[in-house]
């Protein structure tokens, strides 16, 4: 497949007018102008013409739960949180996520090509999230990488659903304890395993511990509902305390510390700020929240954290936060680069560069604006948006 024309916003480096991008075997082959790159497509193989149009990496949701809290079926198809037992490290978001939810479908219309998903906030440790493509039925065929992130959660969520219980945690000095008592567990369980296979012996591994092995060797991070400061704080104290990489999600008050923020180095995943201050946590959520982190220097991504917002308002909500302060570029950035490189995939995805995944958006203007409409949305190479066409 060749597409050629537009303006190609590579997201690894200048913009290329007029350029040209060749793929095969679902890989980036060749981008570059057009007077660059020989354009001799083999019989029958496609060329996507664009004519005045913004051809960028596929868009990216860092945080969601498409498929794994469906549109329209209620309980049962909402297998969001297991909310009875406020540790449960273990699950996998992939068990759980229905490909066929009509929120994949709305992600393709909208050019999004690939989605951090996992499990909800009730939880103090909630299980892994896993990242993956928005285009077919198998979950496993569509999976980038698995697991991705630990869900941890801190503040409002976990303490009104045990509250409620009347069990613990019913206070945020309880969330974090359970937190540390668990990582010491899982601290103490990897130095077994480690003495037990130096020493050659037998070793009985634990289903409900294997799980932190990977957080601990910083291979995945904890990805920390956090809405509030004092929240936020705790969240960054304790992943300091055990050497762990974090995402801080939601980040609601993220400005009101974003110096103190740029400094530990923590990403943040900001949002879903198109949604209503449901909560009393969230009374300070705003779209210039993004922008504020992005000037102190840190490293930030938008979600929608559908279905709080519908998944195909991810451009939209970029274009919010350019609105309320961010940079346009620094909006492109924060739903492709930034939100690729926060999820662990950026060696895949996120910039259009040779070697790279052919998973491409192409619109008819910049997507962060309301009447710009998607033009192609594709895939691994492979055209699976159309517009205009009955299906692809």
């Amino acid at each position: 497949m060749y597409i050629i024309g537009g303006v190609i916003k590579t997201m690894a480096g200048g913009d290329i007018p007029e350029g040209c991008i060749r793929i095969a075997d679902g890989k980036i082959k060749e981008i570059g102008g057009r007077d660059e790159i020989a354009v001799h497509p083999a019989p029958c193989e496609r060329v996507i013409r664009v004519d005045g149009g913004v051809i960028m990496p596929g868009i990216i949701e860092a945080h969601c739960h498409m498929g794994i809290t469906e549109e329209k079926k209620g309980m049962e198809g909402d297998d969001c949180n297991e909310t009875v037992d406020p540790v449960t490290p273990y699950l996998r978001a992939v068990d759980a996520i229905n490909t066929m939810d009509a929120a994949f479908d709305d992600a393709v219309r909208a050019g999004i090509t690939g989605a951090m998903i996992g499990p909800g906030s009730s939880n103090v440790a909630g299980g892994q999230f896993a990242f993956l493509k928005t285009r077919g039925r198998r979950v496993d065929d569509l999976v980038v990488k698995a697991p991705a992130a630990m869900k941890v959660a801190f503040g409002e969520n976990p303490k009104v659903n045990y509250s409620g219980q009347g069990q613990s945690p019913s206070t945020r000095m309880a969330i974090a304890a359970m937190l540390r008592k668990e990582l010491i567990r899982a601290k103490q369980y990897a130095e077994r395993k480690r003495q037990a296979r130096e020493q050659g012996q037998y070793f009985e591994e634990d289903f409900t511990l294997e799980c932190w092995l990977p957080v601990l060797r910083r291979e995945i991070p904890l990805k920390a509902h956090v809405h509030r400061v004092d929240d936020i704080f705790t969240a960054v104290r304790i992943a300091k305390e055990f050497h762990l990489c974090m995402t801080l999600d939601h980040c609601s008050e993220g400005h009101l510390i974003a110096e103190e923020l740029a400094a530990e180095g923590f990403p943040a995943i900001v949002g879903p700020d198109l949604a209503s201050r449901n909560k009393i946590e969230v009374q300070n959520m705003a779209f210039k929240t993004v922008g504020i982190l992005n000037r102190a220097g840190g490293k930030t991504a938008i979600t929608t954290d559908h279905p709080v917002s519908l998944i195909q308002s991810l451009p939209l909500c970029a274009g919010l936060a350019v609105k309320s302060g961010l940079p346009m570029e620094e909006g492109y950035l924060a739903i492709t680069r930034n939100a690729a490189q926060i999820c662990g995939v950026y060696d895949r995805l996120g910039s259009l560069e040779v070697g790279k995944d052919a998973d491409i958006a192409i619109f008819s203007g910049n997507p962060m604006e309301v009447f710009t409409r998607t033009l192609y949305t594709i895939i691994d190479g492979q055209v699976v948006y159309e517009e205009g066409a009955a299906s692809c």
